[in-house]
């Protein structure tokens, strides 16, 4: 017997419409929850707000830069690895290996959007770090981490930075060769 009130309340299956409609709002859940742990400076800016589709895309394309560098990550920990078992240096060894590297020294490596830039400076250094995170940024990056660490007597900087305009891109010899110019 069926009820005539305004409510359904029985054990029939929803239907179809019903069962689609429920469908949609799970997968546009799903989609937001992956696109809120991207991080915001990876989609492409841009006047007009992105479809669902196109923050799907640049999600799938950020997905895909992770595994790259994952790998690269890897093959560079194997490189280093081979080479610290060739060598069965023990530690006091190493310690004194990395206490008489040449300072100052800057590298600048271009990772898809972003910079990675590693400066070796004495404890007794001639430049600020605002001075070099000023360069990266009249260069067109965003820096998104700075860190530092002291062994021995050396102090080495490790900063991340994200370029602004993509499109645009950002000139890492150009970069590299400012920072020289300012910790030289």
């Amino acid at each position: 017997m069926k009820s005539s009130s305004k409510y359904n309340i029985s054990s029939e299956k929803p239907d179809r419409k019903t069962v689609e409609r429920n469908r949609r709002i799970y997968m546009k859940y799903l989609c937001s929850k992956l696109i809120s742990l991207i991080p915001p400076h990876h989609f492409k800016p841009s006047t007009e707000m992105l479809s669902q589709q196109d923050q799907v895309d640049q999600t799938i394309t950020y997905i895909e830069q992770l595994k790259e560098r994952v790998e690269v990550l890897k093959r560079r920990k194997d490189e280093l690895v081979a080479q610290g078992t060739g060598e069965r240096s023990s530690t006091s060894k190493k310690v004194m290996t990395t206490c008489t590297l040449e300072t100052p020294a800057v590298e600048v490596r271009e990772l898809g959007s972003t910079l990675e830039v590693i400066l070796i400076s004495g404890l007794k250094k001639n430049f600020a770090l605002q001075e070099v995170i000023n360069v990266l940024e009249e260069e067109g990056a965003q820096v998104v981490t700075a860190h530092f660490s002291t062994i021995c007597d050396k102090v080495f900087y490790t900063i991340h930075a994200q370029v602004k305009i993509t499109r645009l891109g950002i000139d890492a010899s150009t970069v590299q060769l400012r920072l020289q110019n300012l910790v030289c």
